[in-house]
């Protein structure tokens, strides 16, 4: 659970720091409070969310069905081994196999 709040934090990190480099891009330029405001609070959402989804991704843990062409996938974060080996014995268990798309 704590590094979901490490990873939190350098989201939250990267967007503030993205924020203010775009209030000192734009405030040269005198535009009204309003609209630096809301390209600051845009782009630090966008960057913050992002870098949250990028971190994440690499925290994931994905189990397949091991049939041949079924799609069905289970992603797992933050558990211990045996609860993992737990969700890859049902995603090799499933009982509807999914098949690909023609």
């Amino acid at each position: 659970m704590a590094t979901r709040h490490i990873r939190i934090a350098i989201a939250l990190c990267a967007g503030a720091g993205m924020a203010v480099a775009m209030w000192a891009r734009l405030s040269p330029y005198g535009l009204p409070w309003s609209l630096t405001l809301s390209c600051v609070v845009a782009v630090s959402g966008t960057i913050s969310a992002a870098t949250l989804h990028l971190t994440e991704m690499f925290a994931v843990t994905t189990h397949r069905c091991k049939a041949p062409g079924c799609r069905y996938i289970v992603r797992v974060t933050g558990v211990d081994a045996a609860e993992s080996r737990r969700w890859q014995e049902i995603a090799a268990a499933h009982p509807g196999h999914q098949l690909p798309r023609r």
